[in-house]
């Protein structure tokens, strides 16, 4: 089986286990139990509609009640839009603008149902096939390609390098050397930057140099958007034109203005398109007066309207697709997400240089779309956190393209070595286990304390004292070991500081979160953690049975994203005769132990 084949049939699987996940928590649901699960918004409101290209209509509703429940939409998520008057009340669309309670979707129909004045409207979230059809065709387009690149990263060719000098004093040696790499990569480099090392500081000095050798376009994506918010926001404030495909998460003036939309509003050709549309608009409307009942001469005249109405709007797409060409052409960064790297504004453009950024977390087939875009690839991330999240029983896609580079070519990697975010004691143990002992701590964190007489690294040890884990649905919990820490963490008096508390299993987190709810001390799983930091970090293992059996904590990768959150302290609490049956617990409560860090739950008695 050929490389891209083989990844096409876990692609496969992993679709069916999505859309079976994805059924399982829709079908036969009332709509109050969907609305509850974020897939759907209901009730909604229309706040305003619009003709747009392809004589599709776009509406923007907001949700009139419920605003605190969280959700899943996305911008490109496909929907329906619809009314509990009837169940075949429905028309589907795409979700083209996210933000606060307010959704904008473009539907596939040119005019709005009547049926949208009966009854309560809502917003269902549907399956997102596009994704996968998309990834699946980059896959066969990969395939059939024999570009160097292809070659290099499947294996069959090695990358070729030259040796540019690049000096930047705002840089260490590291970030310095991974810029020259990528400036003088042929096909091919990677840049492994562990917590804190400062990999997006090296990805915006790289973008800057790249434009400054001559290259006139670069592309930049990521697997979330909130990734790819990060980034454009950090491009635009270091002064690169960035131009953001797609709707940004986080919803900022600074974030909207760089957007294809608001470059576009912008643009002085736009204002014919504005008057073109309004025009369309009133044709429609006219035309609308016949809808109940009329004669030939009635209908004549209602579909010279409509015809109208569809050849101004076909102008207004040229001016548009004009309009959108000027914008994208001035831009000098593209950012997007994976899959969003085929939005059809930019769908046939290509690029000397690709850069992905979070390659640690991103599903392989979802890279391909931008790789194929590209001559010289740069992979950004860590492979040594977290995998992307995979829901096939295969699991054959957690190992991702940036695991497999790294494998194959050693050469094209730089470890980005000087971390700038944790206390040497808390960084020390990931450094060890994970990066070879590499990493050093820059002097103006190694020794920072939350107080002069502190501990950095802590294990306080439940052993003995009959804090017993407890099944609860799919998910464990503990909770005397959730007493125990929100007690500790009182008891400590943090003023002054921001304190995280981490817990790998739901269950624990939904309880320390009640514990905690009067706090201002955020609660959550390790994925949601990854990419935070706080300056006190309590993680709350949660195992503890007679058995030794520590389930997906043995994703040791879990740990090394949980201890790195922490920037002065990082207190671990757990049951050493159940953890330590395993070598890598075992010697972590050895370094504790070194560091004069091992502590009893007995000592808080």
């Amino acid at each position: 089986m050929s490389y891209f084949s083989e990844l096409a049939e876990l692609l496969a699987a992993e679709r069916a286990a999505d859309e079976a996940a994805f059924k399982e928590l829709t079908e036969g649901t009332g709509v109050v139990r969907r609305r509850d699960n974020g897939q759907a918004w209901y009730p909604v409101a229309i706040r305003h509609t619009e003709a747009v290209r392809g004589d599709y209509l776009s509406i923007e509703v907001e949700r009139t009640t419920h605003k605190e429940l969280d959700h899943q939409f996305r911008f490109g998520s496909p929907v329906a839009f619809f009314s509990n008057h009837n169940t075949l009340d429905r028309v589907n669309g795409t979700v083209t603008y996210i933000g606060n309670d307010r959704m904008r979707i473009t539907l596939l129909t040119e005019e709005l149902p009547d049926w949208a004045g009966q009854g309560k409207l809502g917003i269902d979230l549907l399956f997102d096939a596009y994704s996968y059809d998309e990834m699946r065709d980059a896959l066969r387009q990969a395939e059939k390609s024999d570009s160097q690149l292809i070659r290099v990263l499947t294996g069959s060719a090695s990358p070729g390098f030259t040796s540019p000098i690049y000096q930047n004093e705002s840089l260490n040696c590291s970030q310095q050397t991974a810029v020259a790499n990528i400036l003088g990569a042929q096909e091919l480099a990677i840049v492994h930057g562990p917590p804190g090392t400062g990999k997006t500081t090296t990805i915006v000095a790289a973008i800057h140099a790249l434009i400054a050798a001559g290259e006139p376009q670069i592309l930049v994506v990521a697997p979330s958007n909130t990734a790819v918010d990060l980034l454009s926001e950090k491009l635009a404030d270091s002064g690169i034109h960035v131009l953001r495909i797609g709707n940004p998460v986080r919803v900022s003036d600074q974030l909207q203005n760089l957007t294809l939309d608001a470059r576009m509003g912008t643009h002085e050709q736009l204002k014919a398109a504005k008057k073109l549309k309004k025009q369309a608009a009133e044709f429609k409307n006219m035309a609308h007066k016949y809808k109940r009942s009329f004669g030939n001469a009635e209908r004549e005249q209602r579909k010279a309207l409509f015809d109208g109405a569809h050849r101004i709007m076909r102008d207004v797409a040229r001016i548009e697709e004009f309009v959108a060409e000027d914008v994208i052409s001035k831009a000098r960064v593209i950012t997007s997400t994976l899959v969003g790297a085929v939005h059809y504004t930019i769908k046939k453009l290509k690029f000397r240089t690709v850069v992905i950024d979070e390659a640690g977390q991103s599903l392989e087939p979802a890279a391909w779309i931008p790789i194929l875009k590209a001559q010289r690839l740069v992979l950004a991330g860590d492979h040594l956190q977290l995998p992307p999240t995979v829901k096939s029983q295969q699991n054959g896609l957690k190992v991702t393209l940036l695991e497999k580079a790294v494998k194959l070519h050693p050469g094209a990697v730089t470890l980005l070595n000087e971390q700038y975010r944790m206390n040497k004691a808390i960084m020390g143990f990931s450094s060890l286990k994970f990066y070879n002992n590499l990493l050093t701590a820059n002097m103006l964190v190694a020794n920072r304390l939350w107080r002069p007489d502190d501990l950095p690294f802590t294990f306080i040890d439940t052993a003995g004292t009959g804090y017993q884990e407890q099944i609860e649905g799919n998910s464990i919990r503990n909770p005397e070991e959730a007493s125990f820490v929100v007690r500790h963490i009182s008891e400590q008096n943090y003023k002054r500081v921001s304190v995280g508390v981490i817990a790998p299993y739901r269950e624990q987190v939904k309880l320390l979160k009640e514990l905690l709810l009067a706090t201002s001390i955020e609660v959550n799983t390790v994925d949601s953690f990854q990419g935070q930091e706080r300056d006190i970090i309590y993680i709350s293992l949660t195992r503890s049975n007679a058995d030794g059996q520590i389930g997906f904590l043995k994703d040791y990768r879990r740990l090394n994203v949980a201890m790195t959150r922490a920037k002065l302290k990082i207190v671990l609490v757990g049951d050493s005769t159940t953890l330590a049956q395993t070598p890598f617990f075992e010697e972590l409560i050895a370094y504790a132990e070194k560091l004069g860090g091992y502590q009893s739950a007995w000592d808080y008695q």
